[in-house]
């Protein structure tokens, strides 16, 4: 399965991958300055679509309906699918089967115009930043299913600093706290993303009635559960 998204944020996934070939993780993850919070976001979310892919595909052969007939992290967490348009009700599915339903639907997402625009002056939806914290989600159970099911696997196969680099990069990335500037004019809510700055208020006050700052997380703290100890010891003070 293969996504081959077009768009102007080139310039950011030249950044992405420059930054990543220099081994700085944390630099990787932050969004450079000026640029859009929502083309960062869709930039990501296709490369870390293809990785997770890429690396669940290695696990195939091993990840069957009948080593996995649930998709489970760990004896805690089962996973169960629904996407909410084919299938409403969340369903109980073996592992294979739930990750297949998942890339279809990641992929499926991704080749919407009117949710991941590929022309040039298209705004995103609403509701984009929901759905990129939708694909997020789930492909944290991805990882959180490998490392509890398969690392032993992934081990044998001396594949296991490339899952954990890349985990890694993952954490990193769904870890950074977005700052979103709230403020209204007129009773319209609009955003202007900012990371680690925030435009100077003077500037807006008499023109806009209300003026806050909402932080904005990709993945929520309650998802990531099944492998905390493991970010725990990734999400260090640098």
């Amino acid at each position: 399965m293969y996504c081959n998204y077009v768009m102007q944020g080139a310039q950011l996934k030249q950044h992405i991958d420059s930054t990543l070939g220099s081994g700085n993780l944390r630099e990787a993850v932050r969004l450079p300055p000026g640029e859009d919070l929502n083309e960062w976001l869709a930039v990501n979310t296709v490369d870390f679509f293809n990785q997770v892919n890429l690396l669940y595909g290695t696990l195939t052969e091993f990840c069957t309906a009948e080593n996995c007939p649930t998709m489970t992290a760990g004896p805690k967490y089962e996973y169960r699918w629904a996407d909410g348009v084919q299938i409403k009700k969340p369903i109980e599915v073996s592992a294979p089967k739930y990750v297949e339903y998942l890339m279809d639907w990641i992929e499926s997402q991704l080749d919407d115009e009117s949710i991941f625009p590929q022309k040039l002056g298209v705004p995103f939806p609403p509701n984009f930043k929901e759905v990129v914290k939708t694909i997020f989600k789930r492909l944290f159970r991805v990882y959180a299913h490998i490392y509890h099911s398969h690392f032993q696997k992934i081990v044998s196969l001396k594949e296991e600093a490339h899952l954990n680099t890349c985990f890694k990069h993952f954490i990193l990335f769904t870890s950074v706290s977005f700052l979103l500037l709230i403020y209204f004019r007129s009773s319209s809510a609009q955003r202007l993303p900012v990371l680690d700055r925030v435009p100077e208020p003077a500037s807006l006050i008499g023109r806009f009635s209300v003026l806050h700052l909402q932080e904005f997380g990709v993945i929520d703290k309650k998802e990531l559960a099944p492998l905390q100890d493991l970010i725990d010891s990734i999400i260090v003070p640098s």
